[in-house]
């Protein structure tokens, strides 16, 4: 399935062109084709085949166009980040989205990193969720297939195209696609290393950027392989001590486990932070040693209600922040 090529940027604009539009019960904020005047957060960088036993749903909606990356305010999206987010890509990129802790928004910034990417690059994207249990991944998008990993490993063996793993999963308006996880309940298994490996390397060999969505409490012997096959890692980090700790925490054990180097090239995500830019400069500068970047998120009510992830209706400063993630990714990806 060929995905349109993003378009050409067009000159910024700092009037609202638009009104924004709202959902009944919802807060107020951007719509698709809005703009928000909030000013920019500082950010620190350095046809479906059906197979036996697979149900699928209904064809996939239209995919939406991609859209150019839109001025926010007066500061607007640091130069070159949209040339940075189309770098081509010679082969497979694979990228690990971790974290020791639960609510550091792991989920969040997978799919909303996979979302920008998807968004306004030509490559097909795709996360998976490897949580050892029942993951968020697949419960944050609206779902085209009832199958998950586990039914994709099971039809590994006969799977040749992209569109056989396609039925697979399930696309979002930016053209991210999900592998979600929904186990059996009967099941007590964990989503282990030897599958992991099996879903990864069949993704690759489809699809330009695999995501992995690695779940808290995964087993040593998953985690080992995620950290293994990523090319890059993005550390996702709660505000304040507690989220400080924790991704203290993560680096600390990627230094133990041997992978260093792969800590270094990290980017670490604060996300939902409320607190003044200063404080949050301040956070981050615990990390600037330790990695290659850091980006401070700040609190949007859109994600915090755990619902799609879609840019277009983030708060401006929010997709800011998100854009410049993709953009330090991108600039993680090999030269040849």
């Amino acid at each position: 399935m060929a995905k349109p090529v993003p378009a050409d940027p067009v000159p910024a604009v700092t009037a609202r062109e638009h009104p924004p539009e709202t959902t009944p019960g919802a807060e107020a904020g951007p719509g698709p084709e809005g703009w928000d005047g909030d000013a920019a957060e500082t950010v620190t960088t350095d046809a479906y085949a059906a197979l036996p036993g697979v149900p699928v749903a209904p064809a996939a909606p239209a995919r939406r166009a991609a859209r150019p990356l839109f001025r926010i305010g007066r500061r607007g999206v640091p130069g070159g980040a949209l040339d940075d987010l189309r770098i081509p890509l010679l082969r497979s990129h694979r990228i690990g989205v971790i974290g020791l802790s639960g609510g550091a928004g792991k989920t969040t910034i997978a799919l909303a990193l996979g979302a920008v990417l998807a968004r306004e690059r030509a490559d097909r994207v795709v996360a998976v969720d490897a949580s050892p249990d029942s993951g968020a991944l697949g419960r944050r998008v609206q779902r085209q297939s009832g199958a998950g990993v586990r039914d994709l490993v099971a039809a590994l063996p006969r799977l040749r195209t992209y569109m056989d793993i396609r039925a697979f999963t399930s696309q979002t308006p930016s053209g991210l696609e999900v592998v979600a996880h929904d186990p059996d309940p009967a099941d007590a298994r964990p989503f282990g290393e030897a599958e992991y490996r099996q879903v990864v390397g069949a993704l690759a060999g489809q699809y330009p950027l695999v995501l992995t969505d690695a779940g808290t409490g995964m087993p040593h012997d998953t985690l080992r392989a995620v950290l293994e096959l990523s090319d890059q890692l993005v550390v996702a980090a709660a505000p304040g001590a507690d989220g400080l700790a924790g991704a203290g925490l993560v680096f600390d054990r990627l230094a133990a486990l041997g992978h260093e180097e792969k800590a270094r090239g990290a980017v670490t995500v604060f996300s939902g932070v409320r607190t003044a830019p200063g404080r949050a400069d301040e956070a981050a500068a615990h990390f600037r040693q330790r990695c290659r970047g850091v980006v401070t998120v700040p609190y949007d009510p859109h994600l915090a209600r755990g619902g799609e992830v879609d840019p277009a209706w983030m708060r401006g400063r929010t997709r800011a922040a998100y854009y410049e993630l993709a953009a330090l990714v991108a600039r993680g990806f090999p030269l040849g």
